[in-house]
């Protein structure tokens, strides 16, 4: 029962994905084996990358739901990082092996056939990679707390960085998913139709290209969210914000708010006004605590309190 409890509070973005990634990665084997087309076999090869990798981040991201325990007070939000590196280095692979693919039949191109059955395959891959896109783009927005006030895709590339490691993933793999679909039909138009048969070797090599750059790019993002990365400016300054509401605190002495998926770390002294008595000022300190708490993002709060040494502190360190 607590498993289950855990899986439904899994990324639900990355289990979409994983599912409707195994269902077109088996249809692109089928078509690229009877037609022998080469930008078929490189799109399925990372439909196949997206499967396995977005249901390692599945796990990760039902494992990072644990509660904290007694050996890791902090919690488990950092397992969603360790197993997106490990998605990295499948699509690190697959890229390696789609671009090689690729070169070889630069080098030694081939005809293929079944042209209806590639292009058929091809546009139900883009339809459910679409649909998989749209989807993690609105987590995206929902996980940042943001509005689209325009395109999605324009509004999740600035809201990413405050999305979880798992919507973030399955956001760059299915942009690049959609993409491949796009590229490989071209491929086999340009193949087929015009003769150009090299042109299922640059594609190839195009959408493996692509791969890296998820690679470099959920890489990157996982690797400083292992090491610790601070929090947005505007995560930062909306805590600060609420904060100095109340009418006791005059001034935010220091803060250091630490990012772990999409949840926040607060660490933070506030300088109160001079003449309250102790028992007053912890009241104000469990308050404030309080407060902060109650945003769902925000996992812990380590709050000190200290009288006003009359230095504008946090307005200064900003300037």
């Amino acid at each position: 029962m607590r498993f289950i409890e855990l899986v439904k509070k899994g990324n639900v973005s990355s289990g979409l994905a994983a599912l409707g990634n195994a269902l077109i990665a088996a249809l692109k084997f089928v078509a690229a084996i009877v037609s022998g087309n080469g930008s078929v076999f490189a799109s399925a090869m990372h439909s196949t990358a997206d499967t396995v990798n977005q249901a390692f981040v599945f796990f990760g991201s039902v494992l990072s739901e644990m509660k904290p325990s007694k050996r890791f007070p902090t919690g488990f939000g950092r397992i969603i990082n360790i197993f997106c590196m490990i998605a990295v280095i499948v699509v690190t692979v697959m890229a390696y092996e789609t671009a090689k693919g690729g070169w070889e039949l630069i080098l030694h191109p081939e005809k293929s056939g079944n042209f209806w059955l590639n292009v058929g395959v091809l546009v139900a891959a883009f339809l459910v990679d679409g649909f998989i896109l749209i989807k993690a783009m609105k987590e995206i927005t929902r996980e940042s707390d943001t509005e689209s006030k325009g395109f999605i895709l324009f509004d999740a590339f600035k809201s990413a960085s405050k999305a979880s490691p798992a919507t973030r993933l399955v956001f760059y793999e299915d942009m690049v998913a959609t993409s491949s679909a796009v590229f490989a039909i071209i491929g086999i138009v340009l193949a087929q139709y015009f003769g150009i048969l090299r042109a299922d070797g640059v594609i190839s090599i195009i959408i493996g290209i692509l791969m890296l750059f998820v690679a470099f790019r959920v890489g990157y993002d996982n690797m400083i969210g292992l090491i610790g990365v601070s929090a947005p400016a505007d995560v930062e300054k909306k805590i600060a914000d609420a904060l100095l509401e109340d009418e006791s605190v005059v001034d935010i002495y220091k803060m250091r708010v630490l990012q772990e998926g999409r949840s926040y770390h607060v660490e933070a002294t506030v300088e109160l006004k001079k003449g309250l008595t102790l028992a007053e000022a912890d009241d104000i300190k469990f308050t404030l605590s309080d407060k902060l708490l109650r945003a769902p993002e925000i996992a812990d709060v380590v709050l000190g309190i200290i009288e006003d040494n009359g230095d504008e502190s946090w307005k200064a360190e900003k300037n």
